[in-house]
């Protein structure tokens, strides 16, 4: 019964993994006109498993940035990860904590969205949770691997355009969520806050501070808006 319930989650997976293959391989290319080493490329992938968190270091690492630094800008950009490990947490009390452990590493949006999904139409299952991650990790490294190869054959990737992966990526995951007031409010905040702080403040500080920034102003408009509900 587990062995099915973990093939349903590989299967239930797999089509949206579709739409994430091209930015593992975007990223396996891009890492290496950054200056990373394949190695470093896919160990990174295997070890870190946060695609955002991922591309934003990639920049950091090219102009020396500290690893502290480096660790917290990916703390902020994942800080959603806590609202849905909290939203999946009532499911999981009947795990152990090895267990809880490895899904949480393997949980991505897509991979949670869909196991989320299954747990409140028809009940969780540790089995299926981990199929769907194992099928979102799987397919990051495999199209980080194929990246790495495409971007070895590419005498100069840099003229393919393919530093535009990054801010692309962003761009895309963007856009489809300034449905309402708050987001774009909160976008034009960040924009506003980095471009500020990049002119004024040396090194790759901007970025943590239009993080806070942001965060700070979509939890007061979000609570005065609840308020007035």
């Amino acid at each position: 019964m587990k062995i099915q319930e973990f093939s349903e989650g590989v299967k239930d997976t797999l089509p949206i993994m579709v739409g994430v293959f091209p930015f593992g391989l975007a990223y396996g290319i891009v890492a290496q006109t950054m200056g990373l080493t394949p190695g470093e490329t896919l160990l990174m992938s295997l070890l870190v498993f946060a695609g955002a968190a991922q591309f934003i270091s990639l920049p950091m690492f090219a102009e020396g940035a500290g690893l502290a630094m480096i660790a917290l800008t990916a703390l902020l950009i994942n800080l959603r990860h806590l609202l849905m490990g909290v939203s999946l947490a009532p499911y999981m009390t009947g795990l152990s904590l090895p267990h809880k452990a490895l899904l949480s590493f393997g949980m991505a949006d897509e991979t949670y969205a869909v196991t989320i999904s299954r747990a409140q139409a028809s009940g969780y299952s540790g089995a299926y949770h981990l199929g769907s991650n194992t099928a979102g990790y799987v397919t990051w490294a495999v199209s980080t691997a194929c990246g790495i190869l495409l971007g070895s054959r590419i005498s100069d990737p840099l003229s393919w355009g393919l530093d535009f992966a990054m801010p692309a990526t962003f761009l895309a995951l963007l856009i489809p969520r300034l449905t309402d007031k708050i987001n774009i409010l909160v976008c034009l905040v960040a924009a506003g806050v980095s471009i500020i702080a990049a002119v004024a403040i040396p090194g790759k500080w901007y970025i943590i501070i239009a993080c806070l920034a942001a965060s700070a102003v979509g939890g007061i408009l979000e609570g005065a808006e609840n308020d007035e509900n």
